[in-house]
């Protein structure tokens, strides 16, 4: 496969001079002037954050939303409590009681405990999330995840108090 070229190209002319660099808008180096120095410093004139300065507000930022998340799916200690106080309703009926009593008692005490403990967690995810908020200077990344774990965090305190309050779903009553 032969490829014929149809344009004649002309020599580069050749000049004595040499050619000098375009501008890139840095000024020239100085003796006894670090150039390093310079570019630490951002616009502001405040020196630029190290590169891992944005590593605790991320992973508290992470942290905020899995407690967020936690809260709203339910803990192993939310059910470990529930547990108990299901145990210690069926310890303070056994010797008899109402059934209004024994519902209370029994399921009562152990759903609002669940909805006590999660709201504690979600409670958490969200102190943790305004604290990453009130932080200055950090990552767009940061900022995003911290607004999730509020996000999740405000959803799991208002569904706990909705729980833990009978406001969504009530009690059973006993039959008459």
């Amino acid at each position: 496969m032969d490829i014929k070229t149809t344009e004649k190209t002309e020599p580069a002319e050749k000049t004595d001079e040499a050619v000098e660099p375009e501008d890139s808008g840095t000024e020239p180096l100085v003796e006894g002037v670090d150039v390093d120095e310079d570019l630490d410093e951002d616009l502001d004139g405040r020196e630029a954050p190290a590169a891992d300065a944005g590593v605790g507000s991320g992973a508290a930022a992470v942290v905020s939303a899995a407690l967020g998340a936690v809260a709203l799916t339910g803990t192993w200690t939310g059910k470990v409590v529930s547990e108990r106080e299901t145990l210690v309703g069926q310890i303070k009926t056994s010797g008899g009681g109402t059934p209004t009593q024994q519902i209370s008692e029994i399921y009562g005490d152990a759903w609002h405990s669940t909805a006590l403990v999660n709201g504690v967690f979600a409670l958490l995810a969200l102190i943790v999330a305004v604290t990453v908020l009130l932080l200055p200077r950090r990552p767009a990344w940061v900022r995003a995840v911290a607004v999730a774990g509020a996000v999740l965090g405000g959803l799991g305190v208002l569904l706990s108090i909705g729980t833990y309050f009978d406001l969504f779903l009530s009690l059973p009553t006993a039959g008459s």
